[in-house]
């Protein structure tokens, strides 16, 4: 395939699909990945494409559909992300093996467990999260490589998802950009979506942690099937319609309250 075919190929595939890895485009394609890097960098040059962790997204995605700063996101629905990291302490149990993404609302859930009391392994491609449970010596930290996402403080890439596939974990605790009840989560990083599909994939049981704002929002790429998630964990401004829609798929779903939660992390803290 010419390069100006394989360029016209790139663009439309990501108009159709939103985001997709360096990798995924190679393999349709039937070239190498430097190849793929070398079109996604004309069509960045010619602004039709935006270079991203690991691939390529589509330029003309409204702006929230991109990611979003670090910063901006730990303040963000922050009480409700503590609310919902104490409910989703009670699925920690002591001597399991443990997978947390690098989102803000698992970072609230690390920092319950730096103070958790029993032996636990945690895997981990969020440095920040690394950081913050390994404060506590109870704990065995793994942190998944690749290549780093300043804008995240996470690892992703084809080294990461290498590792990955060498654990196993009894709960895979995740958040997400976008959530729609009936069809599943939504992420706008290639690198970071992948890596989350293949934790989910080596989990026995996959845990999301969802405040009621990421509900009814898209992002540019289809993480997981709701099918693939056996318990939700939200916040009570999440709509009672939304609830039972879950509910009648079949999802355990779990509501945490700020004042109830507020008195349980001071009994965890003690």
């Amino acid at each position: 395939m010419a390069h100006k075919d394989r360029q016209k190929t790139i663009v439309e595939y990501l108009e159709l699909q939103g985001a997709c890895s360096y990798e995924e485009l190679a393999d349709r394609m039937r070239v190498s990945s430097m190849t793929i890097r070398r079109d996604v960098e004309k069509l960045a040059m010619a602004g039709v494409a935006i270079k991203i962790l690991g691939g390529a997204q589509r330029a003309n995605a409204p702006s929230d559909l991109y990611e979003s700063q670090l910063a901006s996101r730990l303040s963000s629905q922050k009480e409700e992300k503590q609310a919902i990291a104490v409910k989703a302490l009670d699925y920690v149990v002591s001597g399991e093996t443990i997978f947390l993404d690098g989102s803000t609302t698992c970072f609230e859930l690390a920092k319950l467990l730096s103070g958790h009391s029993g032996d636990l392994t945690v895997i981990t491609n969020s440095l920040l999260i690394g950081r913050e449970v390994g404060r506590n010596r109870n704990i065995s930290t793994l942190i998944i490589g690749g290549e780093y996402d300043p804008s995240t403080l996470c690892c992703a890439g084809p080294t990461g998802e290498d590792q990955i596939k060498h654990f196993f974990a009894e709960k895979a605790f995740m958040s997400t950009k976008g959530f729609l009840p009936t069809e599943g989560t939504f992420e706008s990083s290639v690198g970071l979506f992948r890596i989350k599909q293949m934790l989910a994939k080596q989990s026995g049981k996959v845990i999301l942690l969802v405040d009621h704002s990421k509900f009814g929002q898209k992002a540019l790429c289809k993480v997981l099937d709701i099918s693939q998630i056996d318990t939700i964990v939200t916040d009570e401004g999440t709509s009672e319609d939304d609830l039972s829609i879950l509910e009648k798929a079949g999802r355990n779903v779990l509501v945490s309250h700020k004042e109830l939660c507020e008195s349980e992390a001071v009994e965890h803290a003690t």
